[in-house]
Order: structure tokens, then C-alpha cells, then sequence
């Protein structure tokens, strides 16, 4: 895959088969994209709010230039070759019907510090809750955008409050949690940087210094925020599928890349429901 530089903008020829946008961008791994069009969906990212649109075969991001290359291909994950993978999960027969139904999931590499406090608010809820949450904490907090967006509120800006302070976003008892994380990480007792270059069990344990943040939590920051695509975040959709659909766990042969093959397997369990109970009924004959 070769982007195509132009006044337009960056194009990817081709490659709208392999990038589903609501599959991608609206499945549970990021909150703030905002579906502008049918084929046309806007999000903040670092502080710019970036624009990515279908256009027939092809994906376009109207506007980017080569300077913003790096930084896409990296969010999108965009030098990870799927193909290959793809070819390893068909030998797996749930997998082969996961894809088959949503072929074009990818895992997107989003801010550490950002991943952190979504899914810490993520925590026993839901996606619109978790959006609406996420919303008011930007809009009150952080800065103005374009297209009426915000920057996501810097560690510095929310170590400073009280949970009082964030009773207008209706988080609840997750208050408490944001603000600790907050402290951790603006004191730099929490350095999401030595994260980055633990180990994968070490920056779990890191990560679960900070209230609120479990074993599932930890593995969606390490996954979505980190890269640590061999996470495999165990929510309850996930744990539906482990149980019944794998009950002796996880080919070996996926263990490698098993955030990514959980992406698919979670977009298509939550779909269909359905799968869980003939499979329950069978095993339990």
C-alpha cells in the first residue's frame, strides 16, 4: 500500500476494503470519532482534528500532507500488514466468520495518556455513555478545535481539581479514579513513557498502580494506547467468547497478535448474540 500525495489531500488507493471506518473508528476502541457523512468521519487526534472519507475503493484524508504521514500511518496502524495475518487467522474457523463479516477492522494506536483515562471511564459502562462522558470532560477542560472539537484535558490540567470539579460530566464514582491517574501522572509517578518500554507484564502492573484499573483495563490501554497487540482485553463480550467458543483458549499460533484477532472476534460477538446461544445449546446436549 503506497499513499498518493496530492492537493486533495493523502490518498489510499484501493485500500477502503481494508480499512471499515464505523467497523474501525465507532467498535469500542475510541470514543471521539464523529461520523460527519456516510462516508466522511472526523476525530481529534494530538491535538488536531483529522477528517477521513470513503471514496469509492479508495480512502482519503482531506488535507494531510507528507509532513502528517508518519503520524497516520502510526494511528492506523497503517505498516502492519493485515493481509498476512488474515491468512493466519482463516485457519481458524471463528475467526474466518468474523472477518468474513467485518473484514476491514484495524487497531488504532491513540495517545497513552488519553487511552488511559477512556478506559478507565469504560469501566462497567457503554459506548454512548462512555462518548458523552468523554465529551463534557473536553469540552469543559480542554481546548477549542475545529469542527467543534476539544483537546483532550493534559494530566496537569485535571491533577489540580477535585471530584466536585468533575460532577458536570456525570462520571460518577470514576471522578476519583481520573484524578488519581491525573496525580500519577503529572507527579511522574506514573511514567507512561517507561510504560512504553516495560515489558508487557511490568507495564500491566505499572498501569494497575492507578485506582480503578484491573487486569482488563490495563490490557485495553496497553492494547489501543501502547501497541501491545498480544493483549487481550477479557470484558464481557470477551468472556462470552473465551468460554464458549474457546474453551480451550486461544490457538498458540494467535497468541502473538491476539488484540487484533479480539477485535474482530468482539465487533462480531456483539452482533450476534445469537452465535452464543446455539453454540450453549449444542455443548450442553
Amino acid at each position: 500500500m503506497k499513499p498518493v500525495f496530492s492537493q486533495e489531500g493523502i490518498l489510499l488507493p484501493g485500500f477502503a476494503p481494508q480499512l471499515d471506518l464505523p467497523g474501525t473508528l465507532d467498535c469500542g476502541q475510541a470514543f471521539r470519532w464523529r461520523q460527519m457523512e456516510p462516508d466522511r468521519w472526523a476525530g481529534p487526534v494530538e491535538g488536531r482534528v483529522w477528517t477521513i472519507a470513503r471514496q469509492g475503493e479508495d480512502i482519503l484524508f482531506p488535507g494531510a500532507d507528507t509532513e502528517d504521514w508518519p503520524q497516520l500511518r502510526r494511528y492506523f496502524d497503517l505498516g502492519r500488514s493485515y493481509g498476512r495475518l488474515k491468512t493466519l487467522y482463516r485457519k481458524d474457523p471463528v475467526l474466518r466468520d468474523a472477518m468474513a463479516w467485518a473484514p476491514g477492522i484495524r487497531v488504532l494506536r491513540q495517545d497513552p495518556w488519553e487511552t488511559l483515562c477512556s478506559f478507565i471511564i469504560s469501566a462497567n459502562n457503554n459506548i454512548p455513555r462512555i462518548k458523552g462522558i468523554l465529551e463534557r470532560l473536553c469540552r469543559l477542560y480542554g481546548e477549542p478545535l475545529e469542527e467543534d472539537f476539544f483537546t483532550f484535558p493534559t494530566p496537569q490540567r485535571l491533577a489540580v481539581l477535585e471530584a466536585e470539579d468533575l460532577a458536570p460530566i456525570r462520571c460518577g464514582y470514576r471522578a476519583e479514579y481520573l484524578l488519581d491517574a491525573a496525580r500519577q501522572v503529572s507527579s511522574r509517578r506514573l511514567s507512561l513513557k517507561k510504560v512504553a518500554r516495560l515489558p508487557t507484564g511490568e507495564a500491566r502492573q505499572a498501569l494497575m498502580e492507578v485506582k480503578g484499573v484491573g487486569p482488563k483495563v490495563a490490557d485495553c490501554i496497553l492494547l489501543y494506547g501502547f501497541g501491545r497487540v498480544e493483549c487481550f482485553p477479557m470484558d464481557t463480550w470477551m468472556k462470552k467468547v473465551s468460554a464458549v467458543l474457546y474453551p480451550q483458549g486461544l490457538p498458540e499460533a494467535l497468541l502473538p497478535t491476539a488484540g487484533i484477532a479480539q477485535q474482530f472476534l468482539f465487533h462480531y460477538a456483539r452482533h450476534h448474540g445469537e452465535l452464543f446461544e446455539e453454540k450453549a445449546s449444542l455443548q450442553a446436549v
